[in-house]
């Protein structure tokens, strides 16, 4: 350890410029902000967007200006979204960074002084009081009555008690009392920077719709170009005209690769995340909620996650009766009840001894501010003083002497002016110092016990008439038990993401006894408790083995933690993790989605997390769990309406080139149907409310395709009907004139696409169940689009763009008959599969 040579003077100037340029500043390295370029850079990396661009200078090179233009606007409009949010969310962040304490209270040339925390060096001499963060570690080589909040670090809820010779750790705050430290680490050789470096080992991962939609690009994407060279090839040996079959090849290639997908899929998740922002949840990846739809296991921190990490009184026990007390937190608001009544201190005298001893002796006090209390002092103190206000106890006596608690005697007294000795502390400390008999000191320490075995921390108070400061004596008053409680809302969330079929798990660094007995009061099952030590003694296939039951973690460490999560993964399961301390990040970064406390969080949970909770309310992980499910089985949805819209492009392309008719489809007018028609829509139906059954349906296996059997057939069936009647009414006028067959065949492929969105509503409920118009927006949609169809064939500028001449009414009633059964086809079939499993 190191040592200052001088206490009183600490270090000199020469001394701290030698340790500066040995040691550097006290703080971590920061994050490599990445570049807004390189955020707009990787928008254009998906394989998707790569064969668009790809398509798009073929066209430049073969003169087709107009493909070229199309093309690249989505390209380009995909990359701006993406950018848009991702930065945002990077922006939002920055303003929640305020880990490091930026001052510090230091003796140098024997002067104190406040300066920078950075500028701290090893062998520093700081001085630390109550409400102070640690600026780094250090040694206590003075201390009174110091208590220190490591909950940040460890998850411990309750202060830890320091004195000479114990070390105080970066991150962790000063409650009580008043030190002087010799500084021993800083920067990264802290235990927050080992845990910061920790997280910086774990990669990022990518999320499963990632995975889902990197593959289905891929085989998209190699399908069509596959399709492309065949068609090719094809023709040159059929000796046709290259020029005429390389476009016929990029046409096809065009039409199977849905091109607003990417665009699509970007305006969903960030019309998504733009939602959770206004239900206090900050998105800082587009994916995270959809991950978070669909994870199988919530990892959680107990202390100010599931509970309000402010200590507060649920029961007092005296010789003769048992309380119960009311309300949580600092709030004075609840009462204390005897039998199912409320009593104050006046209707009681032996209550109103306890009350009276727990507000006057004590360094805590309680302040209201606005709407607000607040409360300054060490937690339990605190919640003595709460509770003093709760029972109507008179004001606090006059204090006029003092002997301090120690981690030793683990009691404190003061005298005070009324000529009363009030104590509190430990129960077996605070009894050794009464007058009580065997039998009342046995009855004393055996409700300690049940009130400790229902994960209370207990305070024993006594009194004595006297005027002399003298611990000796007293009469035993009685017990409060304390405990930090649940947040309010945490019961029913849990109860919420149980019925969803998600797993939730705590894993905490408090004892086994205080998370057992938070997990009882959420209804949380458990029927087994680990500790960090415990699991480090289990191998992979043991821990593997645990995790299948209803497993309680405690006193865990950070490697604990990244262990039980990698676990999980490894079994299969979607792991989001929540937490706030430094001591969560590691894991946070390891799951699958990191959750974040945004209030309460530390920056380094912040940074390894997905998704911060600007409320650091448990709750709306819930929320974001069912936003979560929306988006996934929307992206299902507009996925499954793009390729069916698509297959009949290609089908009808690949049935009229075999036929060996002209093109019944041009690249603009495919364009034209792929981006402007189709993606319009697209985005309309990625706006889907959630289904009224989505938070009763089974958690998707890991592995669930966007696209699976059912999907496929469903893309065929409907794929060969409007390719088929599309090339039906193509041929029937083909011998009155190419163009007016042509665009015939296009407006009516048009129709059926916006037709057969319906279809895909819902994937398993009939749209009279969801309701015909919950979806105003996709009807506009809809409207929209088919008006656009119109503009295209009667205007003159669209028609020399698109190629296409006017129909008649004859023309537009064959297409509307041509489209009923798309309409209702799928309706009659979901409407039959649901009502036979009602």
């Amino acid at each position: 350890m190191l040592k200052h040579a001088t206490p009183r003077t600490g270090l000199t100037t020469e001394q701290v410029a030698e340790a500066r340029a040995k040691y550097g500043p006290n703080a971590l390295p920061e994050a490599r902000r990445v570049h807004p370029l390189v955020v707009l850079f990787r928008q254009f990396t998906s394989f998707l967007v790569l064969i668009l661009i790809a398509a798009a200078c073929i066209a430049f090179f073969v003169g087709e200006v107009t493909d070229t233009l199309a093309i690249g606007i989505v390209v380009v409009l995909n990359g701006v979204l993406g950018f848009v949010q991702e930065w945002r969310a990077e922006t939002a962040l920055n303003t929640l960074r305020n880990m490091l304490a930026p001052q510090a209270l230091v003796v140098r040339d024997g002067q104190e002084q406040h300066i920078e925390a950075r500028a701290l060096v090893p062998g520093d001499l700081i001085i630390v009081n109550a409400g102070d963060r640690v600026p780094a570690d250090a040694e206590l080589v003075e201390a009174l009555a110091v208590q220190v909040d490591e909950s940040i670090l460890t998850g411990e809820s309750l202060p830890v008690e320091k004195a000479c010779d114990d070390m105080v750790f970066t991150g962790s705050s000063v409650v009580s009392g008043r030190a002087e430290a010799v500084v021993q680490a800083t920067g990264t050789h802290t235990e927050f920077g080992k845990i910061a470096e920790l997280t910086g080992s774990v990669d990022t991962k990518k999320t499963p719709l990632q995975r889902q939609l990197g593959r289905l690009a891929t085989q998209l994407g190699l399908a069509a170009l596959m399709v492309a060279a065949l068609i090719l090839g094809l023709g040159l040996y059929m000796g046709q005209d290259p020029v005429e079959m390389f476009m016929t090849g990029l046409s096809l290639a065009v039409a199977m690769v849905p091109e607003g997908l990417p665009a699509v899929v970007t305006i969903t998740l960030a019309l998504g995340a733009a939602a959770m922002v206004r239900q206090k949840a900050l998105v800082r990846r587009l994916q995270a909620v959809e991950t978070l739809g669909s994870a199988s296991v919530i990892c959680t921190d107990k202390t100010g996650t599931l509970t309000e990490n402010k200590m507060t009184a649920t029961r007092i026990w005296t010789p003769k009766r048992t309380y119960k007390v009311t309300g949580t937190g600092y709030d004075p608001a609840g009462h204390i009840e005897l039998d199912g009544a409320r009593v104050r201190a006046s209707d009681d005298p032996v209550l109103a001894a306890v009350l009276r001893v727990g507000m006057t002796c004590t360094h805590a006090s309680l302040h209201h501010e606005g709407d607000t209390w607040q409360m300054l002092g060490t937690p339990t103190e605190g919640a003595l003083v709460t509770l003093g206000l709760k029972g109507w106890c008179e004001a606090a006596d006059e204090i006029t002497g003092e002997i301090p608690f120690s981690s030793d005697r683990k009691r404190m007294s003061v005298s005070t002016a009324s000529g009363m000795i009030f104590t509190k502390g430990a129960p077996e400390h605070v009894l050794d110092v009464c007058a009580i008999d065997a039998a009342s000191r046995d009855a004393v320490l055996a409700a300690y016990q049940d009130m400790a075995a229902a994960g209370l921390r207990v305070i024993a108070l006594a009194q004595r008439d006297s005027p002399e400061l003298r611990e000796e004596g007293l009469e035993f008053l009685g017990l409060v038990g304390l405990i930090d409680p649940p947040r309010s809302e945490v019961r029913n969330a849990i109860t919420l993401a149980r019925a969803a079929g998600i797993r939730v798990i705590m894993i905490t660094g408090d004892s086994p006894i205080t998370a057992a007995a938070i997990a009882e009061q959420l209804d949380l099952p458990v029927t087994s408790s680990l500790t960090g030590a415990e699991v480090e003694q289990l191998s992979d296939e043991e821990l593997s083995m645990a995790l299948q039951g209803d497993v309680l973690f405690a006193r865990t460490r950070p490697a604990h933690k990244m262990r039980i999560v990698a676990a999980l993964q490894n079994a299969g399961q979607i792991v989001a993790m929540t937490g706030d301390g430094v001591n969560d990040a590691p894991a946070l970064k390891q799951a699958d989605i990191g959750i974040a406390m945004g209030v309460r969080g530390t920056d380094v949970a912040r940074d390894a997390s997905d998704l911060v909770l600007l409320d650091d309310n448990f709750a709306t992980i819930v929320r974001a769990i069912g936003e979560g499910r929306r988006q996934f089985a929307n992206v299902r949805k507009f996925v499954r309406y793009l390729l069916s819209s698509n297959a009949g492009e290609v089908i009808a392309l690949l049935a009229n080139i075999l036929i060996g008719g002209p093109l019944i489809f041009l690249a603009t007018q495919i364009l034209w149907m792929n981006l402007v028609t189709d993606g319009v829509t697209a985005v309309a139906l990625g706006l889907e409310k959630g289904e009224p059954d989505q938070m009763r349906q089974k958690v998707k296996p890991k592995n669930t395709p966007i696209l699976d059997r059912w999907g496929l057939l469903t893309i065929l069936g409907l794929g060969c009907y409007t390719g088929g009647a599309s090339l039906w009414l193509f041929w029937s006028l083909l011998e009155v004139n190419v163009d007016l067959a042509r665009t015939a065949g296009f407006t009516a492929m048009v129709v059926f696409e916006k037709i057969s969105v319906f279809a895909f509503r819902s994937l398993h409920l009939p749209c009279w169940r969801i309701g015909w118009l919950s979806n105003p927006l996709l009807l506009l949609a809809l409207a929209v689009t088919l008006g656009a169809q119109v503009v295209a064939v009667y205007w003159p500028p669209l028609q020399s763009l698109l190629h296409t001449v006017p129909l008649s009414l004859n023309h537009w009633l064959t297409i509307g008959v041509l489209a009923l059964p798309i309409l209702l086809g799928p309706e009659l079939v979901k409407s039959l599969l649901y009502l036979t499993k009602k």
